[in-house]
C-alpha cells in the first residue's frame, strides 16, 4: 500500500515507521500547505496535520480518488462540507479523534455504561483526562467524544471544563511530563464510585491503529468511522 502522509510531525513519524514496519511505503510526506501533491501515487491519505490545513488536505484528496484516514482536531465545523465532497465523489473517509484500537473499544463501554447509569440520579458523572505539557488543547478529543456519548445516552445536557451542574459533565484536563494519555470517567455517589479508565502506555497505539484503518478502507466507498473497521457496531 502506498501512503501519503500529510502532516510529519511526531505522530507522522511514529505512522511512517509503523507502515513500513507492516510492508507499506510512504510516497509523500507533506508538511506545508505549498507543497505539491502527487495524488496519483498514492493508495490512501492519512492526515494528521493542523486545524488550519485539514480541510483542504481531505477534500483536495478526495477530489483525485484518494481515501483519507484523518485524526486531526480542530477543523470539525466543516465535516459536514468535508463529508457532501467526499460523496459527491465516491471516495471514502475515515475520522477519529482517536485511532487506538483499545480507546475504540472504551467509547463503546463509555456509552454501554452510561446507558445502565442515566436512570440513577444518584450517581454524579465527573472525567479527567491527563495528557503530556505539549498538548495545547484541552480537553483532549477523546474526552469531548466520551463526553458526548455520555449526553447522548443520559439526561445531560453538556460538559464544560472544571465546572459541574445538574445536567453538566465536569472534565477536569491535567498536562504533566510525558503521559501519552489517560481518560478516566467516574460515576460517584454517597456510598460508592463506579470508575472506567483508558491508559495509553505510549503513542504507538494511535499509529497503528490509523494504519489498519488505510488498509481496511482499501477499495471502499463511503464514510465509515472505528466501529466498522474493528466490527463494533
Amino acid at each position: 500500500m502506498k501512503i501519503g502522509l500529510f502532516g510529519y510531525g511526531k505522530m507522522g513519524k511514529m505512522i511512517e515507521q509503523i507502515a513500513q514496519d507492516r510492508g507499506h511505503s510512504i510516497v509523500a510526506k507533506i508538511d506545508d500547505p505549498s507543497q505539491d501533491v502527487n495524488y496519483d501515487s498514492m493508495d490512501v491519505a492519512i492526515d494528521f496535520s493542523t486545524p488550519e490545513a485539514a480541510f483542504d488536505n481531505i477534500t483536495n484528496c478526495f477530489k483525485n480518488n484518494v481515501p483519507v484516514i484523518s485524526g486531526t482536531t480542530g477543523w470539525l465545523d466543516r465535516f459536514e462540507e468535508a463529508i457532501k465532497i467526499c460523496d459527491e465523489h465516491k471516495s471514502a473517509f475515515i475520522y477519529a479523534s482517536n485511532f487506538s484500537l483499545g480507546v475504540n473499544i472504551f467509547f463503546e463501554l463509555n456509552k454501554h455504561l452510561a446507558k445502565m447509569m442515566g436512570e440513577l440520579d444518584q450517581y454524579k458523572v465527573s472525567m479527567e483526562e491527563i495528557h503530556h505539557t505539549q498538548k495545547l488543547d484541552a480537553p483532549s478529543g477523546t474526552a469531548i467524544t466520551l463526553a458526548e456519548d455520555i449526553i447522548e445516552n443520559t439526561s445531560y445536557q453538556d460538559w464544560k471544563l472544571d465546572e459541574s451542574g445538574d445536567k453538566t459533565i465536569s472534565i477536569n484536563s491535567v498536562r504533566e511530563g510525558m503521559v501519552p494519555g489517560t481518560h478516566s470517567i467516574a460515576y460517584k455517589s454517597s456510598v460508592d464510585t463506579i470508575e472506567i479508565k483508558h491508559e495509553a502506555h505510549n503513542r504507538e497505539g494511535f499509529a497503528l491503529g490509523a494504519v489498519i484503518a488505510s488498509e481496511w478502507i482499501q477499495g471502499k466507498t463511503g464514510v465509515f468511522s472505528m466501529k466498522d473497521v474493528l466490527n463494533l457496531s
